[in-house]
């Protein structure tokens, strides 16, 4: 947890010290809908809202934005985007305050859209699941004409003062930021360990491990195991694409399920071969990979999306 933090600045006639910083109230600060600037007549007013995860034109027009000038690929299909970012299987269920929350918390645990809008125009977007230990960073969009500001950085301070928020609330259990994964060698994903304290889970028990103590293990093996160092691998993983996908069986595969879609927030999913991206073979092929680096009981377990 972030401790507030004493400023103090040296003269002639000893230390005067200032108020302590405080995350939350600086994050705060900005926005025109908080009561947080007090200037009556800004150049800009900035505002950010949360609210349940839903589809609008507004949003979609965003995450097309965001596909072409950040991933360089048109997206016309809104479908990716509600399957991807608005459907949940997270069912929404009282927060167990001890008394009424700030208004500007929400009540429920599940999944959200955090709105970031500059003079009412919706200019980044955070999709993140507030869960009863912590708060999920699932994805982030922004418009590229505003890259140069980090709203990268600002949205992940934001999630970590969410999380301090609902802790001061008086919902104790929650008070960590889950930034998803990370992938050591890839520096689009090395800057979640730039914000400290951060631990990783084990593969194997999931138990949390500082960083720090990870990152020698990250840089010598292909797959990192925390608790039980004798079971790391060296050497380079296998290419997927340069051999033929594994053959599996098809009474094996019946067993392993596709997700189809949601119904009243439940998950309807059918076996991978009756799904209708079986079809398709960059999909097949793909969950023939992965059951077959999976394993068969792991793959069993988990939903295949498109």
């Amino acid at each position: 947890m972030l401790q507030p933090a004493k400023t103090q600045i040296r003269s002639r006639l000893g230390f005067v010290s200032f108020r302590p910083f405080v995350l939350e109230d600086a994050i705060h600060a900005p926005e025109r809908s908080s009561g947080g600037t007090n200037d009556k007549n800004p150049v800009h007013i900035f505002e950010v809202t949360l609210e349940p995860s839903s589809y609008s034109d507004e949003k979609f027009a965003l995450f097309q934005s965001y596909e072409e000038n950040i991933h360089k690929k048109q997206e016309k299909r809104s479908s990716i985007f509600k399957n991807f970012l608005v459907e949940t299987p997270l069912q929404m269920e009282p927060i167990p305050y001890p008394s009424a929350p700030p208004a500007h918390l929400p009540v429920h645990f599940g999944s959200y859209h955090q709105l970031y809008r500059l003079d009412g125009r919706l200019v980044a977007l955070g999709v993140i699941d507030i869960l009863p230990s912590s708060v999920s960073s699932v994805y982030f969009m922004w418009e590229k004409e505003y890259e140069k500001f980090s709203l990268g950085k600002l949205s992940a301070l934001r999630e970590i003062s969410l999380a301090k928020e609902f802790h001061d609330a008086g919902v104790p259990q929650l008070k960590h930021l889950y930034m998803g994964y990370y992938i050591h060698n890839s520096q689009k994903m090395r800057y979640k360990g730039e914000y400290s304290p951060s631990y990783l889970s084990d593969p194997e028990d999931f138990s949390w491990h500082p960083l720090s103590s990870c990152e020698k293990a990250l840089e010598r093996f292909r797959y990192a195991c925390f608790t039980h160092p004798e079971h790391s691998l060296e050497g380079e993983p296998p290419l997927i694409g340069i051999e033929p996908p594994p053959q599996i069986p098809e009474a094996t595969l019946s067993e392993v399920r596709f997700l189809v879609h949601l119904r009243k927030g439940h998950p309807v999913s059918v076996p991978v071969t009756e799904s209708p991206h079986w079809a398709e073979r960059a999909c097949r092929e793909g969950i023939l990979y992965a059951v077959g680096h999976l394993g068969v009981d792991l793959s069993k377990e988990i939903l295949f999306l498109p």
